[in-house]
């Protein structure tokens, strides 16, 4: 199985298995981590999905990030380097390994 790993905000981890076609975002939220809220569904109209890539395993590689999202992230007072929108990345078995943390909420 390809796994996922969650830091919540309070530090806790979460790992369990993501499937492969969902976004990031609802794998985290169908293993009922609420703390992710993804107000908008994955529609890229909200960043209420924000997460930080703590480790990308191996030569996994993210897609790139769009313009849209540039925008939408550049509105948090909580955006770093590593930050994404989890519902802009697609999981597959590449990915099994990640770990993510949750970003503060805005």
């Amino acid at each position: 199985m390809a796994t996922i790993s969650v830091r919540t905000r309070d530090g806790e981890i979460h790992s369990f298995d993501g499937r492969v076609g969902a976004s990031l975002m609802e794998n985290i939220r169908n293993a009922g981590l609420e703390e992710l809220l993804a107000m908008c569904g994955g529609c890229l109209s909200c960043a209420t999905c924000h997460v930080y890539v703590e480790q990308v395993p191996g030569s996994a590689s993210l897609p790139v990030v769009s313009i849209d999202e540039t925008e939408l992230l550049e509105g948090s007072d909580y955006r770093q380097e590593n930050s994404r929108l989890s519902c802009q990345i697609p999981f597959d078995e590449t990915l099994s390994g990640i770990v993510i943390g949750i970003a503060p909420e805005d």
